[in-house]
């Protein structure tokens, strides 16, 4: 078990002991989440959570990645409309 201290603006280091059991090198991005009063850091794999929201061939997923982006320029654009 490690302590650590929580600085200005929640900053926080972790010990070089607990990156290296944990695979966490530096620029990786980390999921946090809270569960029942306890942070939890997983590393953010961007690769998996591309290909996994899509089924079938990369090209059906470009496509699919297309729309989700045209829908939220469409709803950025209605924002500036009001």
């Amino acid at each position: 078990m490690s302590v650590v201290k929580v600085h200005k603006k929640g900053i926080i280091a972790l010990p070089k002991s607990v990156r290296e059991r944990a695979g966490i090198k530096e620029g990786m991005l980390l999921v946090v989440e809270v569960k029942d009063g306890r942070l939890i850091l997983s590393p953010l794999d961007l690769w998996e959570r591309i290909w996994s929201c899509c089924s079938g061939s990369a090209e059906e997923a470009e496509l699919e990645l297309d729309r989700e982006e045209a829908e939220r320029e469409e709803e950025r654009e209605g924002r500036w409309k009001r």
